[in-house]
């Protein structure tokens, strides 16, 4: 009974029928948020494109204006000059066959891998272990790089990756529920905006159709997909 009855005062702070403005749906979602941890606000977006298609699949990252409200634990492949480059950016771990020996005995204790290219041939040992988990550095998602400084920083300040699923959804956590409402709107028009610069060419009919904001144990606010995201 008691889940019940959380889950019918939920439905009473929000309309299901209503598309929500950004501002106003950040508000409502905070409401919902009633779990004693700190809830993570997650973004869903569903789109026009068929993800089976290469020219289709949807990819890219975004620096969140506000961060996520959890500090990425990074891990950069790199020598010399990059490695010390990375350290003094912020890196929690850097270095070159340490590393990745330590990686190849089972050590996965970190949230992104970073690499410079010329590293790249010494991990396709790991791609089995690296892969399924998420965590190979990828081109497309900025994480094999020369910009290692750069690329640091804006990974611990809060820059994500976002990418579609086999169902044309996109899922990605953009806040924390203890943010404030206007937060939490700055980081959704950040992503939103960011999905809609990396529209397909090939996408034809309605591109984004729909977008809902949910915290961790909530349920999904309607987003109003018309705004505009700039």
């Amino acid at each position: 009974m008691g889940k019940r009855l959380a889950a019918l005062e939920k439905s009473k702070v929000y309309d299901s029928l209503k598309a929500y403005p950004f501002k106003e749906a950040a508000e409502v979602v905070k409401k919902t948020a009633t779990a004693k941890f700190d809830e993570t606000i997650e973004l869903h977006v569903k789109l026009g494109v068929d993800p089976t298609q290469s020219d289709q699949n949807v990819r890219g990252t975004v620096a969140l204006p506000h961060g996520t409200g959890k500090s990425k634990r990074v891990v950069v492949l790199a020598k010399g000059d990059k490695a010390k480059e990375a350290q003094a950016a912020g890196a929690d771990l850097a270095g070159d066959a340490d590393v990745i020996e330590k990686i190849s005995k089972g050590w996965l204790d970190f949230d992104v891998l970073v690499a410079t290219p010329d590293l790249m041939k010494d991990l396709t040992k790991l791609a089995k272990v690296l892969g399924p988990k998420g965590l190979m550095p990828n081109l497309k998602a900025g994480t094999v790089t020369t910009d290692i400084s750069r690329t640091v920083k804006e990974l611990k300040a809060g820059r994500i990756e976002f990418k579609l699923d086999k169902t044309s959804i996109i899922h990605v956590g953009v806040a924390k529920a203890s943010f404030d409402a206007a937060k939490i709107a700055d980081n959704v028009k950040a992503v939103m905006h960011a999905v809609l610069v990396a529209k397909p060419s090939s996408s034809k009919g309605t591109y984004v159709q729909s977008a809902t904001l949910a915290a961790t144990m909530g349920p999904g606010i309607r987003l109003d997909a018309s705004q505009k995201y700039e």
